[in-house]
């Protein structure tokens, strides 16, 4: 059957039908197709929890992000009563987004004709307006978006209907109390935008089995498949571990660190949280991807990381951190080979999705997650 005459949603049905010891790859028109990807906007997207990154990187009155969710410009700011505050990012004059990227501002000012808003949202002041009768400044308010921390993140959603973050990922919370989430502090943070689908990367992050091949040039020998442990997943995320080398001090628990016991002590965590949070955490250090498709084959990612609080009076700690970002770098480097290389070939008219191999699992979940909130979207 040609290309434009395949239901993708039809072929994920198929897929996700199969029990997980028969499990395939999901199909390449989920990956390819305008169509799928309409579906993810609409019933995923829109519909889930966004993350925009670490509350302590918006720890000050005036410190914003924006991000683009589902095709709505969201901005987040610190107002001058230390809350956090999700609004709409559109000027309510001639609708011109108004902040872009991440900052520090006074006031939120439109760059085309300098309508300026305080930072809760209200309408402060606007040039050359008294001759118009009907205009007053007290009727204008940027539109509120919902907006919740958790464990120092910082997340948004367009559904009001949407269950609270602390409910939905209670489990989480539960799984990795040792590691005191919160008290990280994020200590780098940069935007990209790599030419592959979101799914690819959010599937390359969900496995390790591609660690001994794909970064054989940096952490591929320290990479042992026998110690990857990939229990199945739950409804709002998945995970597995890795038992790290004592030599990586850094990814240790600290010796302050009263609340992790034995093989705990060594163990990174590797969180898939739905729809496109993916978390690396080891007892010492984290660094995440919050992802957003920005076309089949283009992909926005939010990259960010730093260290636990228990780590912040050690200076040695710090510049081992330091080794380690650039570490992360190189693997980002090698992440973005394969996983363009994998959207290139998913583009293929003999693309064929072969079987998963068991350290897979969470790709399978991945799968089934994406299947269940299309299927309940089209039926809502």
């Amino acid at each position: 059957m040609p290309k434009d005459q395949i239901d993708p949603v039809e072929e994920l049905r198929q897929n996700t039908a199969q029990p997980f010891e028969r499990a395939h790859a999901m199909p390449p028109s989920v990956y390819t197709s305008q169509e799928f990807l309409d579906e993810e906007l609409a019933h995923i997207f829109a519909r889930d929890w966004y993350c925009v990154g670490r509350a302590d990187a918006l720890a000050n009155p005036g410190d914003y992000t924006t991000c683009e969710l589902s095709g709505q410009p969201i901005l987040v700011i610190r107002d001058r009563d230390g809350q956090l505050s999700a609004l709409s990012n559109v000027c309510l004059h001639r609708m011109s987004t108004l902040l872009h990227g991440r900052g520090k501002t006074r006031a939120i000012v439109c760059p085309y004709h300098a309508w300026t808003y305080s930072l809760d949202g209200s309408l402060r002041g606007a040039p050359a307006m008294t001759l118009n009768e009907g205009f007053c400044k007290d009727q204008y308010q940027l539109p509120k978006v919902r907006c919740q921390e958790w464990l120092g993140w910082v997340f948004v959603t367009l559904n009001e209907e949407a269950p609270d973050v602390a409910d939905r990922l209670a489990q989480v919370e539960e799984l990795i109390a040792g590691y005191d989430m919160t008290n990280y502090t994020e200590a780098f943070y940069e935007e990209h935008v790599w030419d592959t689908n979101w799914k690819v990367l959010a599937e390359n992050f969900m496995e390790s089995y591609h660690l001994p091949v794909c970064h054989a040039g940096t952490i591929g020998g320290l990479s042992k498949l026998e110690d990857m442990v990939c229990p199945p997943g739950l409804p709002a995320f998945n995970y597995h571990t890795i038992l790290k080398d004592e030599t990586l001090r850094i990814a240790m628990a600290h010796p302050t660190n009263d609340r992790l016991n034995g093989e705990e002590r060594r163990t990174t965590f590797l969180l898939a949280i739905y729809p496109s949070l993916l978390i690396t955490l080891t007892p010492g250090y984290f660094w995440y991807l919050s992802l957003h498709p920005q076309g089949p084959g283009k992909v926005h990612i939010r990259f960010g990381g730093g260290m636990s609080d228990d780590y912040r009076d050690d200076a040695d700690a710090h510049r081992n951190f330091a080794d380690l970002k650039a570490l992360l770098d190189d693997v980002n480097v090698e992440d973005r080979g394969c996983t363009e290389k994998v959207y290139t070939g998913l583009c293929s008219d003999r693309a064929v999705p072969g079987h998963l191999s068991h350290l897979e699992r969470p790709n399978y979940d991945f799968a089934q997650y994406l299947m269940a909130r299309i299927e309940a979207g089209r039926q809502a």
